[in-house]
């Protein structure tokens, strides 16, 4: 554990001693902040300075009176840092809510903070940025309660809603036990038990509608992998090879959308990867954004869909210029 301020140590401390189910010895607390007995006791007979009710048992350990509360927002500077950094990420969220729901938040924090903490904190608003396409580049848009979707989480309920299908716009209703909340770059999904496919699947929250949670609760059909779970396929997957260059090896893996399965060097400035997914097409337009950094090795179906793929941007970009 990285030395941290007394101050800090004493903060989780309180923590600890509160969420513990049993009391907690001196010997365990130094060993869980690498400190020695003497620090521990120091900090003891700190908190019980400032009034934090520490109890002591001989043969059991310490603990903290039963109904103690620690006060609000006892946040240190780089605590406050890291608050900042993943309102800011909620806030770029093309979900309208979501969006909102962040900049509430940031308010009543706000609020309640030391004038010093309160600086600290305005000085970060606008100068912490988090992905500046979604921030800026998105129109928000409204679709799907998340926050309806994870108490039903929570509470293991099943929800039911309307989906509009994406080819056409068609909508139907679906019932749904919801396993997991999933973030996919620009939009979210949630993954649960269908009860029409008697299955796993994936719904895209912005074409959720009419969203309620059902009095009935559900047992998970198996135990949730949350890996395995996104990462499934809903049709038959192929394995697919490309040969990526070097520079931009770290690019494509960071946006891949599904898992490497192997990895190779071919050269000392390209690697070899091999991935599995079900759909072609998908995976055809956004090998483009790669450009000539990435080869498609296998399937040589894949291969003809990427030529033909390219003949038609060329002919596209042909009749633009006449």
């Amino acid at each position: 554990m990285s030395r941290m301020k007394s101050s800090e140590r004493r903060m989780k401390m309180i923590l600890m001693l509160q969420e513990a189910t049993g009391r907690i010895t001196v010997d365990r607390m130094a060993d869980l902040f690498s400190v020695s007995r003497r620090t521990i006791f120091r900090d003891l007979n700190a908190l019980s300075e400032i009034n934090v009710p520490v109890t002591w048992e001989e043969y059991s350990g310490y603990g903290i009176l039963p109904g103690y509360k620690v006060p609000p927002l006892m946040f240190t500077s780089r605590e406050l840092a890291t608050i900042m950094v993943g309102l800011n990420f909620v806030k770029s969220q093309v979900d309208r809510e979501l969006a909102e729901d962040a900049e509430g938040v940031e308010l009543k924090v706000k609020n309640v903070l030391p004038d010093k903490l309160k600086v600290f904190m305005e000085s970060l608003a606008g100068r912490t940025v988090v992905d500046p396409f979604l921030h800026y580049g998105s129109e928000k848009r409204s679709g799907g309660s998340w926050y309806l979707i994870s108490s039903a989480i929570s509470q293991q309920r099943a929800i039911q809603f309307s989906y509009q299908r994406k080819r056409d716009g068609a909508l139907s209703e679906r019932i749904l036990d919801p396993y997991l909340l999933v973030f996919y770059r620009d939009h979210w999904n949630v993954i649960g038990y269908s009860h029409e496919r008697k299955d796993l699947r994936n719904f895209v929250l912005d074409r959720m509608s009419n969203i309620e949670m059902r009095p009935e609760k559900f047992e998970p059909k198996a135990e949730i992998d949350a890996e395995r779970s996104i990462f499934r396929f809903d049709g038959p997957a192929q394995d697919i090879g490309v040969e990526v260059v070097r520079s931009s090896f770290d690019r494509f893996m960071a946006n891949l959308p599904t898992k490497l399965i192997k990895k190779s060097e071919v050269n000392s400035k390209i690697i070899k990867a091999t991935f599995r997914f079900d759909n072609l097409d998908y995976i055809n337009e956004w090998l483009l954004q790669f450009g000539d950094k990435v080869r498609v090795t296998e399937p040589e179906h894949l291969l003809q869909m990427r030529r033909d793929l390219l003949t038609r941007l060329t002919e596209q970009a042909g009749s633009v210029k006449k």
